[in-house]
Order: C-alpha cells, then sequence, then structure tokens
C-alpha cells in the first residue's frame, strides 16, 4: 500500500519550491516539510537559481519507452540480465537530456536506469515554465508512475531486477524521499538536496539504505534540517550515510549558476559505491 502525502495543494510545489533561497533565514527548530509550504523560499528566488539547462549528451545509449501511459527513458547494461534496477527522478526542467544522460551513466554502473516523466511529456526550457509545470503535477499521478517503474524493474525480462532503488534531484529528490516512505520494498534511496521527512516514527516505514547529498550553503534544505533528518534516520534505525558540501542547493548539475564540479565528483563516487553495497 503506497503511502505518498495526497493534499489539496499539489506535493510537488513544496518539494521543489522549498529546496533553496540565496537569502540569509533566521533558523528555527526544525520541523518535517509538509506539502504546501514554501519555507524560505518564494517563486521568484527559486526560479532565479535554475539557469536554462544545457543539451546532454550528443548520443544515447538508451530507449525512450511507454511507462503506465507517459514516456520514459530506459537505459541499460551491457549484457544480459538480471541486472539491480534504479528509478531515475528528475529536477523541475522534467527528462531532459541531462536525466537521460544520469540514466546512461547510471547503466554504466550496471544498474538498468528507468527515468520516469512526471510532466506528462513536457520539457521546460525557462524558470517560468518549469514553475507552472510543476504546479500542475498531479501528485497521485506521480506517485502512481514511481510504483510502475519500481514494478516495471522487477518484472521485465530484459531486467528481473534482484535490487531496486531510487535517486533524484530537488524535485526529485523530494519523491525520491517519498518512494522512500512508501515502498518497503526498496533496496535503496538516494536523495540529492530533496524536501526530508524529520519525524523519526514516520521515518521508520523506511526499509531501503538511503544516501544523501547536501549543500551546507543550501537556504532551503538547511543544514539544521539535515540535521534534523540524520537524528530522525539514526533514532528510527534507518540504514543511511549522509554526505555534505560547502555547496549551493543544485550544485551537482552542470546546467545550475551553482554548479560544484568538486563537490559533484566526489558525490558521485559515494552514489556508486553505494550502489555497488546495494547489489
Amino acid at each position: 500500500m503506497n503511502r505518498y502525502i495526497h493534499t489539496g495543494i499539489s506535493i510537488a510545489l513544496a518539494l521543489a519550491v522549498g529546496c533553496t533561497s540565496t537569502t540569509p533565514t533566521t533558523p528555527t527548530t526544525p520541523t518535517s516539510h509538509r506539502p504546501g509550504e514554501t519555507g524560505a523560499v518564494d517563486e521568484a528566488t527559486f526560479k532565479a537559481m535554475h539557469a536554462p539547462p544545457i543539451h546532454g549528451q550528443a548520443t544515447r545509449r538508451g530507449d525512450t519507452i511507454e511507462l503506465a501511459g507517459t514516456r520514459a527513458y530506459l537505459s541499460l547494461p551491457a549484457g544480459p540480465g538480471p541486472h539491480p534496477g534504479i528509478v531515475v527522478i528528475h529536477e523541475w526542467w522534467g527528462l531532459n537530456e541531462n536525466i537521460e544522460h544520469w540514466a546512461d551513466r547510471l547503466a554504466s554502473a550496471g544498474w538498468a536506469a528507468v527515468a520516469i516523466d512526471l510532466y506528462g511529456g513536457h520539457v521546460a526550457t525557462t524558470p517560468d515554465d518549469a514553475m507552472a509545470t510543476m504546479k500542475a503535477v498531479d501528485s497521485a499521478k506521480a506517485a502512481a508512475t514511481i510504483t510502475a517503474a519500481i514494478e516495471f524493474l522487477g518484472r521485465d525480462p530484459r531486467i528481473a531486477a534482484p535490487k531496486r532503488a531510487v535517486i533524484g534531484w530537488c524535485f526529485g529528490g523530494g519523491w525520491s524521499m517519498q518512494a522512500a516512505l512508501a515502498h518497503p520494498e526498496l533496496d535503496g534511496a538516494i536523495i540529492y538536496y530533496g524536501m526530508l521527512e524529520l519525524d523519526p516514527t514516520k521515518l521508520a516505514a523506511i526499509k531501503a539504505r538511503v544516501l544523501g547529498v547536501f549543500g551546507n550553503l543550501d537556504k532551503g534544505i538547511t543544514p539544521d534540517d539535515v540535521n534534523a533528518f540524520e537524528r530522525g534516520l539514526q533514532t528510527a534505525q534507518v540504514n543511511a550515510e549522509i554526505h555534505r558540501y560547502d555547496a549551493e542547493h543544485a550544485f551537482a548539475n552542470p546546467s545550475n549558476p551553482k554548479y560544484a564540479e568538486t563537490a559533484a565528483a566526489d558525490a558521485w563516487t559515494h552514489v556508486l559505491a553505494f550502489l555497488q553495497r546495494l547489489r
């Protein structure tokens, strides 16, 4: 039974808009982020942090497929299965070439990667477009798409995944958090600076191993939030590791003006090691 949170205001807005800020905020006692809240971040600030995305690799290893009535991008490792599988959840731009490239990177590491589309086929190219599209995301439909992708990895004969994980960034990182809460069958969840659940009683539902990647200069997902998240995971006895960098929000995205190459490269080495331990 999925236990995604549903409210009249889309969870998608809270997952992404609460991710970053460029202005200092007064520290407060960390609490669980809830759908409908934007925290310290307004729309103008969030949009200003995101430059229009650059194109990804000229060649792709994978193929576009249909999944649960939506498109997805599937990249398979070399050789026959079974392969461990991972659901890849995009940032607020949508399923663009950058995310397809991430799927290819994960396939090169031996994981069958299915990059899902929570935007119904639309790819945003401007911050205004991304904000409007993100607001229009139907939470129930997004949750169903994630569920379908997890099931696909186990069912598809090319994959027949003995291990399954999920990864996402910002908007997608928040959904990776939600997937870990809702799907005890997952073996791993990777959260890049996404909205967090801080309540240990809720975090206790997580059976997957968790890898969190965060920026110490992120004013939306603040160091206080990450501290509370880490404490909550420990209290809930969730197997987790947290990595922090002196970097801004979205530092792992080369198309973002706050991209930090050294930190992003180091985080990727931890992702690879984490996935290797899951196999």
